[in-house]
Formats: structure tokens, sequence, C-alpha cells
């Protein structure tokens, strides 16, 4: 004769509560993870590890630590360009320009303050603007090896 408990066990499992901590871990994760990268301008350090050269054919920019902007600058007596005709110049260069990578490479001094280069990123949204999604313009910081 077989024993029978009066005291029945149940397998069912509640997954009401389980529900409710996995929705409370979702939004702590979304909430620290907009904490730990904020919209900002990521900028590379004039000193890299990285040892990729980018080829001569794309536009060049350089500003020097007395904030003067040059673009493809041909020899070291090369004359600064005013802030006011960088756009020209960069559509005039766009326009000369049959590279396959669409690239300008920023080659700014350490000095320079970071206002200056955010300026210079301004004057490239605005010669993007025209342009169809496959011709646009990066922007490309370059840095020295270590």
């Amino acid at each position: 004769m077989a024993i029978q408990l009066q005291n029945k066990r149940s397998a069912d499992f509640s997954t009401s509560s389980m529900a409710d901590l996995v929705f409370l871990l979702l939004i702590f994760f979304m909430i620290t993870s907009t904490l730990v990268a904020p919209n900002a301008i990521n900028l590379l350090l004039p000193k890299s590890n990285s040892g990729k050269q980018l080829a001569s054919r794309n536009i060049q920019v350089y500003v020097d630590s007395l904030k003067n902007y040059y673009v493809n600058p041909e020899s070291n007596k090369s004359t600064p360009v005013a802030y006011e005709a960088l756009l020209p110049l960069l559509q005039e260069a766009a326009a000369k320009d049959n590279s396959e990578q669409k690239a300008i490479i920023l080659r700014a001094d350490k000095s320079v303050p970071v206002e200056n280069v955010v300026a210079l990123m301004d004057v490239l949204n605005e010669l993007n603007e025209g342009m169809p999604d496959n011709g646009k313009y990066k922007i490309v910081l370059a840095t020295e090896p270590k």
C-alpha cells in the first residue's frame, strides 16, 4: 500500500515578480550607460600608438599655435587663410578631390584650444550640407606616433 502525503508539493513558479525585476534592471542599465558615454566630441591626443597612415591625396587643414589656418599647404612658406575664407577654399579643394576616401585631415598643434577645432568642424558641416550622402567628408585628427 502506497503512503500518500497530506501536503502535496507544487512545482509551479510565479514569474510575475521576475518580470518586474527584469524591467527595473533594464531601466538601471539604460540610465548608467548614458552616464558613462555622454554626448561629447571625442578627440585624439597629439601622440598615439596607432601606426595608421592616410594617403596624402586627402584634403589637409593645418592649425598652428597662433591659430592660423592653412588648407593644403605646399611648403613651410604658405600663407595663412582667414577663418571666413576656409569654406570657399575647402569647396574648391573638394571639387578637385577625386579620392575614394573622402576625408579631411586636421593637423592641429597641441596648444590649439578645442573651440578652434570645433569651429573648423562647423565649417566642415557647412561643406557637407550640399553634398550627397556618399560624397560627404569625414574629419580625421592627425597625431604623432609615440
